[in-house]
């Protein structure tokens, strides 16, 4: 015959497992300890019979002990929960890191009942319990149950049990908390990398700020101070130029010469004078010496525009150039040493044209040394509202206007098109509309058409596809009628139907094939 007490301890020791690995479960599932010690509390409840129960937690700043969960207490009573260290069983505990029993909390003049959920009538009957939460040594605050008071053995373990709880809350909250500092860590490394990224180079004569051109400005300052051959590219009108100007102007010979030469704008018999100059009497015309633009920029910086654009011959020339330094002036013998810095730029596919053999593979390798790439606009549209602020306030200034904001839909237009014509294209358009405007607006019709959109120009579809498609098959049945001087069967076999259909969209269009009998158009 089993025995009673044992079945009961047995089952006691069931659930009180059964609670804690709900519990554990609970402290698990949330990494916001308020989200989970409400269900730590419901689930003491159901397990032990507990009528009412609180975690309090110490606020280190202003010392006072707050209820930050509870069950069985109103919203008002647990604002009214509020207690210092020391103060009444909750106070004392957390002050001595030592847990409290109270049997009856009637006899105890301590307990001060500060929330009110304890009516006079009850008092006689319930037990306080009220345990620790311990952080190494450091208290950080309490838990508490209310229980009707059977025996001081029950008492007893619910103290055991309570004080198993609270370390698995105070273990909870310290992993909770090493999250929370490793969180604040990597926010405040954040924000440094962030103020360090604030303190990134930002070329002067360049706007930007979208990240494609925060890339291009690490690479100019890479390279900006070194004595490398870059090249440039990107589309059209992206501002090779200006990344040429920012990487001279940043460089060790940013007081010397700059000097630029676009190599597509220059005839084919005058470019090689005009990069390495030439002796009195080498050319009809050729009236005196003249220095090229290497001599130029001896000390500096060249920037050759549309390099992909020289002719076999020059690209021979310029690769000694870039070799040795030296050349001989058009007409002369001497061999004239400089010390320059090659920056070259094309909108071309180099690659294309060396398969094709327009462009020598030696040259490529001399030029590409340090490639950077422009983005164009509509990869960097973060851009597009800065420079359109910025060609607003440079062409209202020369125009002796003052247009003092953009408009939402023009705004909208803006950012929306693709720009094939890039940062060039951009600035024509503001200039272009900064004159047409008369009232302090940059406006959506000041725009150019290309800009436009059906909303903006109320040029929108303004018939449904049923109707749109109706009268294109009444348009080429008529065609097809002419063609074939109304004759309907041709015309059926033309448009690849039946005698039947076409004569039932005849009709169903009020077409009279016989008008087309005689009016057959070539």
């Amino acid at each position: 015959m089993n025995d009673p007490f044992i079945t009961s301890a047995v089952r006691d020791e069931v659930s009180e497992l059964a609670l804690l690995f709900e519990i554990s479960q609970v402290l698990d599932s949330s990494m916001e300890l308020r989200d989970a010690v409400g269900p730590v509390l419901d689930a003491i409840a159901k397990h032990t019979g507990m009528v009412r129960g609180t975690l309090t937690l110490l606020n280190r700043q202003t010392g006072d002990i707050i209820i930050e969960a509870a069950h069985g207490l109103s919203a008002s009573q647990q604002e009214r929960g509020r207690y210092r260290p020391g103060e009444g069983i909750i106070g004392r505990v957390v002050q001595s890191g030592k847990p409290m029993v109270v049997p009856r909390i009637s006899e105890e003049p301590r307990f001060l009942d500060r929330t009110g959920a304890r009516g006079d009538a009850s008092r006689e009957d319930i037990s306080f319990v009220c345990v620790p939460i311990k952080m190494g040594t450091e208290t950080c605050g309490a838990l508490s149950v209310d229980r009707l008071f059977r025996d001081t053995e029950s008492l007893d373990e619910d103290l055991r049990l309570l004080s198993i709880i609270a370390s698995m809350i105070a273990q909870a909250v310290k992993l909770r908390q090493e999250t929370l500092e490793e969180r604040q860590r990597l926010l405040d490394e954040n924000e440094r990398l962030q103020l360090k990224l604030k303190d990134r180079f930002r070329p002067a004569n360049i706007i930007g700020n979208s990240s494609a051109m925060q890339e291009v400005f690490d690479l100019i300052a890479q390279v900006a101070e070194s004595e490398s051959t870059v090249l440039i590219r990107g589309e059209s009108g992206v501002g090779k130029e200006l990344v040429a100007q920012a990487i001279h102007y940043n460089s060790l010979r940013a007081k010397k010469p700059f000097i630029k030469v676009n190599c597509a704008a220059l005839p084919e018999t005058v470019i090689e004078s005009e990069l390495f100059g030439h002796e009195k009497g080498a050319f009809t015309n050729a009236i005196a010496q003249r220095k090229g633009r290497f001599e130029l920029a001896d000390g500096g910086s060249i920037f050759l525009d549309e390099i992909g654009d020289l002719s076999p011959m020059m690209q021979v020339r310029l690769l000694r150039v870039l070799q040795e330094r030296e050349f001989e002036r058009v007409g002369g013998t001497d061999t004239i040493k400089v010390n320059v810095r090659i920056i070259a730029a094309t909108n071309r596919h180099i690659e294309e044209l060396m398969t094709e053999n327009q462009f020598r593979q030696d040259l490529y390798y001399r030029l590409n040394v340090f490639p950077i790439h422009i983005p164009p606009l509509r990869d960097r549209r973060a851009d597009i509202l800065d420079l359109a602020n910025h060609f607003v306030e440079k062409y209202s200034k020369s125009n002796h206007k003052n247009i003092r904001r953009i408009s939402t839909p023009a705004i909208d237009m803006l950012t929306s098109y693709h720009w094939p014509g890039n940062v060039r294209e951009l600035e024509n358009c503001i200039e272009r509309a900064v004159l047409l405007s008369n009232d302090e607006v940059l406006h959506g019709n000041h725009l150019p058409p290309t800009l436009q959109s059906a909303e903006s120009t109320d040029t929108g579809i303004r018939q449904t596809l049923d109707s749109a498609l109706e009268s294109l098959e009444r348009e080429l049945i008529i065609e097809a009628l002419k063609n074939n001087r109304g004759n309907k069967a041709k015309a059926a076999k033309q448009l690849g139907i039946t005698e039947r259909i076409m004569g039932l969209r005849v009709d169903k269009y009020g077409i009279e094939p016989r008008v087309y009998r005689e009016s057959r158009t070539d």
